[in-house]
């Protein structure tokens, strides 16, 4: 059956000669993969170009319940970037996030408040012409909210560690090797009270920056049993310093 739907581009893979498997989160049915025909041909009626990283989508699918896999007739950008492709701060960013998300955004199920997070956040990175360096970590907290793992708040103010695998601020060190120190705890705290708006007054070092992602990371991991590695870490880093 043909539908319409937004959707948020992940991923792709080589399939035959012309053809790829598209990994897109979309508004409708929640993640789905699409085998896009001919999209390597000159005359391809959807053009290679739409399939980047976090690109905005307005999608026409041959959608049936049940499928592994399904056709994408059209795709046409939603909101056209101004300065993610352009910008080596914001593309990298992009590259990351959308990694992100592919490993652990796992659901064939519509969650439209999650679909509307990244989407708006995702234009407001693209909008922006405030620094955007800590983005990418703000994106990840805040992601948790959606995911079932949002960090609890309690004792934030008086915690000087915060534990990562139970998700909660302690007063003691703990035994094993996952949770913030008394350095990295109280920025991570920071992270509840910062919006839009005020994510430019959101300060980090390099150093501060590359400890706050390295534990975000590792959170995902604890909790998400096929996270894995990130490839797209490193030239983040080099961008980031």
């Amino acid at each position: 059956m043909l539908q319409t739907t937004r959707g948020i581009f992940l991923h792709a893979v080589k399939y035959a000669e012309t053809s790829v498997i598209a990994t897109i989160y979309t508004e409708q049915f929640g993640r789905q993969s699409f085998l896009v025909n001919g999209v390597r041909n000159k005359s391809a009626k959807i053009k290679a170009a739409v399939l980047q990283p976090l690109y905005l989508l307005d999608m026409e699918v041959f959608f049936k319940e049940g499928r592994e896999m399904h056709r994408l007739k059209d795709a046409r950008i939603s909101v056209p970037f101004v300065s993610i492709p352009y910008d080596i701060r914001k593309s990298s960013q992009a590259i990351f996030l959308a990694e992100v998300l592919y490993k652990c955004l796992r659901e064939e199920e519509p969650h439209r408040e999650l679909f509307e997070f990244i989407f708006h956040a995702i234009s407001f990175l693209d909008l922006t012409e405030e620094p955007v360096n800590n983005f990418h970590i703000w994106f990840l907290f805040n992601l948790t909210q959606f995911l079932g793992i949002y960090p609890n708040r309690e004792n934030a103010e008086t915690s000087m560690f915060f534990d990562l695998e139970k998700a909660c601020f302690v007063s003691r060190e703990p035994l094993h090797p996952h949770y913030l120190d008394k350095h990295d705890t109280p920025l991570f705290a920071k992270l509840f009270d910062v919006g839009f708006s005020s994510l430019a007054t959101f300060s980090l070092t390099a150093a501060e920056r590359k400890s706050i992602l390295g534990k975000l990371l590792t959170y995902y991991k604890i909790h998400f049993e096929f996270f894995g590695e990130i490839k797209s870490l490193g030239v983040l880093g080099e961008v980031l310093k």
